[in-house]
């Protein structure tokens, strides 16, 4: 009965295991998108009806999409996008799955101005239709360390 109990925690485990390096793998092709300014790529990756709880509150993906791509046509760009400490959590069906890790941003804006920022992130994944999406994103910039 406790080997029965250990081998189906087992399968159980394999699956979910599975799933978390899926989701991490297309979690850092999906940073590394964003990183190389492809925004084709990066917006790909995005649900249609994603929401976003960025510093100003939830933004609509079309938003954001608009605000991102004027950075972008004005010649600002992300020079660097480094994750830290992420952790995956699978649901127990396989279809959606929890993202969070702290990451630094480096941005130049149109004006010349670049931003380095700390933040922690939490990103929302569903499978549909065979691929992983992002349904959701919680960006909160973190205050500069206390000296």
């Amino acid at each position: 009965m406790i080997l029965e109990a250990a081998v189906l925690a087992f399968l159980a485990a394999a699956p979910a295991a599975a799933v978390e390096q899926e989701v991490r793998d297309t979690e850092a092709k999906w940073n590394a998108a964003y990183a190389a300014n492809d925004m084709p790529a990066y917006w790909s990756y995005y649900d249609d009806a994603a929401t976003l709880w960025l510093a100003e509150g939830r933004v609509p993906l079309a938003s954001y999409k608009k605000d991102w791509s004027a950075l972008i046509a004005g010649g600002g760009k992300v020079l660097s996008n480094e994750l830290h400490d992420v952790q995956v959590q699978a649901s127990p069906g396989g279809d959606a799955a929890v993202a969070t890790y702290t990451v630094k941003v480096k941005t130049r804006y149109p004006d010349g101005k670049v931003v380095d920022e700390a933040a922690q992130e939490t990103d929302v994944w569903f499978k549909k239709d065979g691929k992983w999406k992002v349904v959701h994103v919680h960006y909160e910039t973190k205050p500069p360390a206390k000296k």
